[in-house]
């Protein structure tokens, strides 16, 4: 059998996931540059390439991996596990410690290395994460894992890149169809031409035609052609080792690698209820060398085994389209091309692909688990609704000049349960799983594993790693300490002491029948 390291379909996978990279580093751009005060030459000569080199070197090890696995096992449907840079750690780095480092010192350069210092960190609890990830994936049922990426993947992903498809639903709409009948109705087009290529072109052209781009913003100062190689930084970080900023912001720093490790569990998982199993330790090891690679190369920006995996997959990408992201993403990041491209190609021509990922990792869910486990699915998605919902109404705010810090959390006492809405946000990945997990294990009357878990609950919410906040002027923050959620912590335990009991009483119950079947016999 033969294992061909391009198949054509790699093309469709290319361009869902480049687009989606292309994302993380338009976002890094900006914020770096309009919230930091970074000039160009340390974003484009300094950060991106830094992202650069730890990109293709994850990209290249995640297709030979695949390749690797599609040899051992005689399959020539394997498809490598997608990588990028981590986009909830983008936001919780930019907004939570950059930031506010910039507005406390002014001084760019400081933010930088503050900013290299937490994606080292970052790393290093990834690759710690390895030695225990296979265990935690034995103990956490399919249901919590799915789950806790369906909710990801219906709100930032798909109802995101929605509301971009039918904000602009000229040129978003046409190609869309293309991408729907290539992948609901499995057509093969003309030539064999992929359906993301067409739609890409169609839209394009539809957008230019139309005159919704501009000609004269192909090259401009934030896009111009010159090439930085990457190069260490590392010496940056060691005078700040010890920081106050650094101890001041470790309360943000380790959950977030925490809360990686996680998200790469539930990647993984996802990988192999759609065929694919990776090894856990190897894949949560490289995520970590990846972003310890990206911080001493002058990147601030974890990187992670991206969410997808599934949609690439019925895609029908393989390995092909892993080593063509990671060759592109580092030509425009050395190259300064990044807004170049965005010039040329709407986002709204292949935003539909990720569209569809969202899709098939939601169906995934529900497809992947025992029919009797779908409520439990269910319930998982509700965290990561309200993580988006308080999104939305943050950046409603925000639009209109003011914070929930200005209007406090009874603002919307009379129409909308904000501290709910809050509560249930922070650490969100962590309940979802913990809701899903305990679900389950009620559904299957197993009532002292749920107990467990409700203790856990409530240990984590004691010490804040989930639904202890505080409204800042920059934001929703997590507190960190002992008794931070104590309501929560008590709520928990509450359902610990019902389950015991439970268990309990059903334990007598069955021994009650078993007793009186005896004496029939």
């Amino acid at each position: 059998m033969s294992y061909s390291l391009f198949v054509k379909k790699d093309i469709d996978g290319f361009f869902g996931l480049a687009i989606d990279n292309l994302v993380q580093l338009i976002l890094i751009v900006s914020f770096c540059k309009t919230l930091c005060g970074m000039p160009d030459e340390l974003v484009f000569g300094v950060i991106l390439p830094g992202a650069a080199i730890s990109i293709l070197l994850g990209n290249l090890f995640y297709s030979w991996q695949a390749r690797r696995l599609a040899i051992k096992t005689k399959r020539n449907d394997v498809t490598a596990l997608p990588y990028g840079i981590n986009t909830v750690s983008l936001f919780a780095f930019i907004f939570f410690i950059m930031f506010p480092v910039y507005e406390d010192t002014g001084d760019p350069y400081m933010v930088w290395k503050v900013g290299m210092i937490a994606c080292f960190f970052s790393g290093v609890i990834e690759m710690l994460g390895a030695l225990i990830g296979e265990s935690l994936r034995r103990i956490t049922p399919r249901a919590a894992l799915l789950s806790t990426l369906a909710g990801i993947a219906i709100t930032f992903i798909s109802m995101d890149f929605a509301f971009k498809i039918f904000e602009k639903p000229i040129i978003a709409l046409f190609p869309l169809a293309f991408i729907l009948i290539q992948y609901f109705s499995k057509v093969r087009f003309p030539l064999g031409l992929p359906g993301g290529l067409i739609a890409i072109g169609v839209g394009t052209g539809l957008a230019w035609v139309l005159g919704y781009m501009d000609s004269g913003s192909i090259v401009n100062k934030d896009g111009v052609f010159h090439f930085s190689p990457p190069h260490f930084s590392g010496g940056g970080m060691i005078d700040l080792v010890q920081s106050k900023y650094i101890l001041q912001y470790i309360s943000i720093i380790i959950p977030m690698g925490v809360f990686n490790v996680v998200g790469s569990l539930q990647n993984l998982e996802s990988a192999e209820a759609a065929g694919d199993k990776y090894s856990t330790f190897s894949s949560l090891l490289t995520n970590g060398i990846g972003s310890v690679v990206a911080s001493i190369f002058g990147s601030c920006f974890p990187t992670t085994i991206y969410i997808g995996h599934p949609g690439w997959k019925a895609i029908g990408a393989r390995t092909g389209y892993s080593i063509l992201n990671g060759i592109f993403v580092t030509l425009i990041c050395l190259s300064g091309l990044i807004t170049v491209i965005l010039n040329v190609v709407p986002l709204e021509a292949g935003i539909g692909i990720l569209l569809w990922i969202g899709i098939v990792i939601v169906a995934q869910a529900f497809q992947e688990t025992p029919k009797h486990h779908a409520m439990a699915v269910a319930i998982g998605l509700f965290p990561a609704i309200a993580a988006w919902g308080l999104l939305m109404v943050e950046s409603t705010l925000r639009s209109a000049g003011t914070t929930l810090f200005i209007l406090g959390k009874d603002a919307f006492a009379n129409n909308l349960a904000i501290h709910g809405m809050i509560s249930l946000e922070r650490g969100f990945i962590f309940t979802s799983m913990i809701l899903a997990s305990i679900s389950v294990f009620l559904i299957e009357r197993k009532f002292l594993i749920a107990c467990i878990w409700s203790l856990g609950a409530a240990l984590l919410s004691y010490i804040g790693i989930i639904h202890a906040y505080e409204l800042t002027p920059n934001g929703v923050v997590s507190v960190f300490g002992c008794g931070v959620a104590n309501e929560f912590s008590i709520g928990y335990c509450s359902f610990a002491i019902v389950f015991i009991a439970m268990y309990f009483y059903m334990r007598g119950n069955d021994g009650e029948l078993n007793s009186k079947k005896s004496k029939n016999l």
